[in-house]
């Protein structure tokens, strides 16, 4: 199947430096590998019932998103045990650990996925189930 995308220019430059390096044999290759790779990190947390123990890190334009991001913070204290913050100039980095019902988490990822200012989330799943 052929398809297009709306990617940034500096992204699509960083990628193609990427695969490029890897030797990956062509462009549509590196996409195929990086959308399964996308597939299997989400799927995990998406098909988790019950209650997880999961590190959730993400970064973010600091001045940008700050006060939101406080706010789902707080709305999210029921599962998020503990914070981490560091700054790297004008970008932040965040983890948040946390335990509590898998659909809280998942909110709480998605929550973090709205904000313009964040640029990825990553969510590293410590333990599933009880």
């Amino acid at each position: 199947m052929r398809t297009s995308f709306n990617i940034p220019d500096e992204v699509v430059t960083e990628f193609d430096r990427v695969w490029n390096e890897q030797g990956l044999e062509n462009r549509s290759r590196a996409v195929r590998e990086a959308m399964q790779e996308y597939i299997e990190s989400h799927t995990r947390l998406e098909d988790t019932d019950g209650t997880v123990v999961a590190l959730v890190g993400f970064d973010y334009r600091h001045h940008e998103v700050i006060g939101e991001l406080h706010s789902v913070q707080h709305d999210y204290q029921d599962v998020i045990l503990n914070t981490s913050h560091t700054h790297q100039g004008e970008w932040c980095l965040e983890s948040l650990f946390c335990r509590g019902p898998s659909e809280r988490v998942r909110q709480l990822t998605y929550r973090l996925r709205d904000f313009d200012g964040v640029r990825r989330v990553k969510v590293m799943m410590i333990r599933d189930g009880e």
